[in-house]
């Protein structure tokens, strides 16, 4: 079998650092060479010989510069001969901008899954893995011949939720009815009731809350998104349970991304106990406050990797 040997882009260090210390992932950590031009310009040398080896390449498509990175060091590893590709993007940017609602709107999703269908071919061909997708249908944006799989972190929704709990009964909730159907699935698994809120759009900016599908009078209720960002749709759905008689509220997300001061507006408005999220996006690193747990997908990764090698 061929050696793996693993490299990240450099915001997602951090994460390769935290797969390299499991135990079943004896891999070889992969070295490059980064440096910044005054012009704006970046050099990047992949030191390391990886010529005929399994290649796991990490790096989330967090902003634009990111995106091209992951893209540069791919090419980079495939020019080079890599035995086969594994490409790990923990977080897949704009996977909300997964469809045009307005002419002449660009449906980014599919074209950075496009960006990426562009890379040859190693000889075992190149996979991409995705975590927790906002919408599962952006998996059959890539072409030729890439393999995506998508990871569900469902296990570490399942192990936060009975850790808030406690041992207590709770309701597992969705911040609307767009998430209905996977919140749903993980209630049935827990065996507890799953309760959403239904929307009515005001204007562009602004819906109101019309109606929430179950009984969370005097109970623990647990919100799952899979992503938080200024937290303004979370806050109005913690709002709605909080107004029909939920005891406490508490907030699991696989993706925080916290873009401005979102942690902080949901940490001030006093309806949210805890919010409990992975390491798929750098800046829930870039909160130290106990308010926020954060639980690491290293180990997802690295099963992912192992039972399709």
């Amino acid at each position: 079998m061929p050696q793996k040997i693993i490299f990240a882009t450099q915001h997602y260090q951090y994460l390769k650092d935290r797969i390299l210390s499991l135990p079943d992932a004896p891999w070889e950590n992969g070295e490059l060479e980064i440096r910044d031009f005054p012009d704006g310009e970046h050099y990047h040398r992949i030191v390391s010989e990886i010529s005929n080896k399994e290649v796991v390449l990490i790096g989330g498509t967090i902003d634009d510069k990111a995106t091209l990175e992951l893209y540069d060091l791919a090419s980079g590893c495939i020019q080079l001969g890599a035995h086969s590709l594994t490409i790990v993007i923990p977080f897949f940017g704009y996977s909300t901008m997964e469809r045009a609602v307005q002419y002449g709107e660009i449906v980014k999703a599919k074209t950075r899954a496009v960006l990426f269908s562009s890379l040859p071919n190693t000889s075992r061909g190149n996979r991409i893995m995705l975590i927790d997708l906002h919408v599962d249908g952006i998996t059959w944006y890539f072409e030729n011949d890439v393999r995506p799989v998508h990871l569900y972190a469902k296990d570490f929704v399942k192990e936060a939720a009975l850790e808030l709990a406690g041992g207590q009964t709770f309701v597992l909730a969705s911040t609307d009815a767009g998430r209905a159907k996977w919140v749903e699935s993980l209630a049935n698994d827990f065996h507890v009731q799953a309760a959403f809120v239904f929307k009515r759009r005001i204007s562009g900016e602004e819906t109101a809350i019309t109606a929430i599908s179950a009984d969370v009078n005097d109970k623990i209720v647990i919100i799952y998104d899979d992503m938080i960002r200024t937290g303004g749709s979370l806050l109005h759905a913690a709002e709605a349970y909080r107004d029909a008689g939920a005891r406490d509220i508490y907030v699991i997300t696989t993706h925080g991304i916290f873009a401005g001061n979102g942690f902080q507006k949901i940490k001030d408005s006093g309806i949210i106990k805890g919010i409990v999220c992975t390491d798929t996006h750098p800046n829930a690193l870039l909160i130290q406050d106990e308010f926020l747990q954060v639980k690491s997908v290293a180990q997802l990764i690295v099963n992912a990797i192992n039972a399709k090698s």
